[in-house]
């Protein structure tokens, strides 16, 4: 394996692998065997514990060294029935395994790249993720759902609720692409950010979003070829995978 990301927390460490194959062997000056390793597409993630806790997306743990208990945590309070209907639509489980202890815990490899980050626990810092888009977070932190008061979010590719992230602590996301090609943009509340299609991986919970046609009137929007967009507004930060339809080559 060939570590591409690192991220250390406060009582939790984050690490990205990629992981190799071998495509050649090959003698060295002085005899030994060697071997030449290549990525082969899939990553993993090593979760280091040290007397702290993570949430992992259910269905995605590999195995765990040393002394780690785990036990299953709702993602939000309230009954079933209500955390059922919550996360209908959210593309997320209403339920999350949770570890913790001393040792490590590593995922299940995947094709998927793996964005880390940290929040400090502000409000202002909580994210609206993409869905399925969250894979695992210190258990400091919170795993909701937002619910669009607007109409327009009836339409949306995400429904009326996309999953919430807040809290304090360190957290990673499943993307598309590699973290060099996703792309970082900041609004100051003076512009707004419009969005051809289902690009953005996750913004910040304060901004404002709305689902509508480009171009105004069904004539005018069936002449330009374009469907619906995604306009952000307000204070915040929204990351979006433009290279999401294409092929990529590129690696962390």
């Amino acid at each position: 394996m060939q570590l591409v990301q690192e991220h250390v927390g406060s009582g939790l460490t984050l690490r990205v692998h990629a992981l190799t194959r071998v495509t050649r062997f090959s003698r060295t000056p002085d005899g030994e065997l060697g071997e030449t390793r290549e990525m082969d597409g899939r990553f993993t993630v090593e979760a280091e514990l040290n007397g702290s806790g993570v949430l992992l997306e259910p269905g995605a743990f590999q195995y765990s060294v040393g002394q780690i208990e785990a036990n299953v945590q709702q993602q939000q309070q309230g009954g079933f029935l209500r955390r059922a209907m919550a996360t209908a639509g959210s593309g997320e489980s209403a339920f999350a395994t949770r570890f913790t202890g001393q040792g490590k815990v590593w995922t299940e490899p995947s094709r998927k790249h793996f964005v880390i980050a940290e929040m400090s626990g502000d409000p202002s810092d909580a994210m609206l993720l993409d869905d399925r888009a969250f894979y695992l977070a210190q258990d400091t932190m919170q795993l909701g759902t937002h619910t669009h008061s607007s109409i327009s979010g009836i339409l949306s590719g995400n429904g009326l609720r996309q999953p919430k992230l807040s809290g304090r602590g360190v957290f990673a996301v499943e993307s598309p692409v590699p973290v060099s090609e996703i792309e970082v943009i900041e609004l100051e509340g003076r512009q707004t950010l419009t969005v051809d299609g289902d690009l953005a991986l996750m913004y910040s919970a304060s901004l404002n979003v709305e689902l509508r046609p480009l171009v105004r009137g069904m004539r005018n929007a069936m002449r330009t070829g374009e469907g619906f967009v995604y306009v952000f507004s307000g204070k915040g930060t929204v990351y979006l995978t433009p290279t999401h339809r294409t092929i990529s080559g590129a690696s962390l």
